[in-house]
């Protein structure tokens, strides 16, 4: 394996595996696992594993800032081979014929994160304009790492710091103070929010929860600072510095517990809402994302404790494909019924959907081996 500060970081697919493997079908096997054990702790797993209401803040709404995090953190490293061609060390230098491709290239993974979106929404049942949602996941993806990447090769650090500051408190302002029609200014509501107006005046077709959405316009423009916190991390990790590597993490495991404190702290003004992506949910979720690949890259990179994770990366290396089938591509329930289904009737009637569900992971991790062991990766 390459140094754990150049190239390709394992932890990444691992880290990206971990909160993939929830929504593909983890969270099904806890929700299985607690009615058929109900113990204090597993009760609590599966009540992680569930969105927060409206504010507040469960695992299950860390799931998809932590996926965007990752994104932004492997953007230093992406662009690393082209740095070096051109001889510069800042993306910013890059000769402007240069950055054009990149553009170009960018745009055109945006644009497919944003129709496989739709493909998931269910665009191909072609159920009429009214009745599609245009906005996604993987729509927000696109385009949250799609700016993050402008900002990244056109500013230096210290601007990137305004820019990130700059989105965060212009956003507060903005939902705080601009006023709706009929609700008036800092109504953080379904219906009162800027936001959920801004979605209901021009987001096309229909919108996930009526009166807004949770991937909406406006909520995105946040997003992006989640993305950009992703690209410090890696930009940090990378850099020619005096520290050592473990100095490094320990840096990045104290501006995580800062970020988090002011999540807390912002919580008290403007609540922590994964659904309006609050400034404050920026922040906390920011904090434990870097946590979060801390604790995988010191593992993992670092320490070079690979095998326990080999499933992580076989989910984290094809996570769109996955995300796309779990989402209602495959049928991965009916084959594992299939496979599974006579041997699960053997078993007490209590635990059958908890060895159901397990099934489903099982035949997903077969799937995804076996595009692994072939290297077919969906690289977009």
């Amino acid at each position: 394996m390459s140094n754990p500060t150049n190239g390709r970081l394992i932890s990444l697919d691992a880290l990206r595996g971990f909160v993939m493997f929830w929504i593909m079908s983890g969270e099904h096997i806890i929700h299985a696992l607690a009615k058929a054990a109900p113990i204090p702790v597993f009760i609590w797993m599966s009540s992680q594993l569930h969105h927060a209401e409206w504010n507040g803040i469960t695992f299950y709404d860390m799931i998809f800032p932590v996926f965007l995090f990752v994104a932004g953190v492997s953007m230093p490293y992406s662009f690393e081979k082209k740095m070096l061609q051109a001889g510069v060390k800042l993306p910013k230098d890059l000769p402007a014929d240069e950055k054009r491709k990149i553009y170009l290239s960018m745009l055109k993974r945006t644009c497919i994160l944003l129709v496989l979106g739709f493909v998931v929404n269910g665009l191909l049942r072609f159920d009429g304009f009214d009745h599609t949602r245009f906005a996604s996941v993987l729509g927000r993806i696109g385009l949250a790492w799609f700016f993050a990447g402008i900002i990244f090769l056109n500013f230096d650090f210290k601007k990137q710091l305004i820019w990130f500051f700059g989105i965060l408190i212009g956003y507060y302002i903005a939902m705080k103070w601009i006023p709706v029609p009929n609700f008036g200014a800092g109504v953080l509501t379904k219906e009162g929010s800027l936001e959920g107006y801004i979605d209901r005046l021009f987001l096309p077709g229909r919108l996930h929860s009526t009166v807004y959405d949770p991937e909406g316009i406006f909520s995105t423009i946040p997003a992006i600072a989640t993305a950009l916190l992703g690209v410090f991390t890696g930009t940090f990790l990378k850099a020619k510095c005096p520290y050592s590597i473990k100095v490094k993490l320990l840096l990045m495991a104290l501006t995580a517990t800062v970020l988090i404190i002011a999540g807390l702290i912002w919580d008290i003004n403007f609540p922590i809402n994964k659904h309006l992506w609050t400034s404050s949910f920026v922040c906390f979720v920011g904090g434990f994302s870097i946590l979060f690949f801390v604790f995988f890259y010191l593992i993992i990179d670092l320490f070079r404790f690979q095998k326990w994770a080999f499933p992580l990366i076989l989910i984290g290396s094809n996570s769109i494909l996955i995300y796309i089938a779990a989402e209602g591509l495959v049928d991965f329930k009916h084959t594992a019924d299939y496979v599974f289904g006579g041997l699960i009737n053997f078993t007490a009637l209590e635990w059958q959907p908890f060895f159901a569900a397990l099934s489903v992971t099982v035949i997903q991790l077969f799937l995804l081996y076996f595009l692994y062991k072939r290297k077919w990766f969906l690289k977009i």
